[in-house]
């Protein structure tokens, strides 16, 4: 499916491109953001393996023009399985300004409406209770934690909290 930019009631989400790295790089640099998505020593390269991957689709998130994160969406095309799940991370400078809410709002309503998803997923730490809030604002609710699910920054494993929402469900 094509990408084509989408418009939130705050944001707007366009196909990320290369021009968008240096800045998402830099956002990734940030100790809020390399915390929960690290990527090694090179930021600048995983930002770029990252927007080739095509396993997922990756949209810049704009806010007034300016980029202030990344949000992505893979998929699984099992049919008896079909669903999809959602990554994001914006600059800690807007934390607190309902725009990580309205972008993972913007993404669900159009994989719901558009690509035609039924279900979505969404698997943040399980201590970050900012992401889990914001989520919690679009519809998704709490499906079960997954124990050492990644490993951290401090080299140990870290539980996830894995939560989903029916297209129902959406707000």
């Amino acid at each position: 499916m094509e990408a084509r930019t989408l418009h939130g009631e705050q944001v707007v989400l366009r196909p990320a491109e290369a021009s968008d790295i240096p800045a998402l790089a830099a956002i990734r640099a940030t100790p809020e953001v390399y915390r929960r998505w690290r990527g090694g020593t090179d930021l600048t390269a995983a930002v770029a393996e990252d927007l080739a991957d095509p396993g997922d689709e990756t949209f810049t998130v704009l806010h007034h023009g300016r980029v202030i994160g990344a949000i992505q969406w893979s998929q699984e095309t099992e049919p008896d399985y079909r669903h999809a799940g959602i990554d994001l991370y914006l600059d800690p400078a807007v934390h607190g300004r309902g725009l990580g809410t309205d972008a993972v709002r913007t993404l669900a309503r159009y994989l719901v409406d558009e690509v035609g998803h039924h279900r979505l997923t969404i698997d943040p730490a399980a201590d970050n209770a900012a992401a889990i809030r914001c989520y919690s604002k679009v519809g998704f609710r709490p499906v079960g934690v997954l124990r050492k699910y990644e490993r951290g920054a401090d080299g140990d494993w870290h539980d996830g909290l894995l939560m989903d929402l029916l297209a129902e469900e959406l707000r």
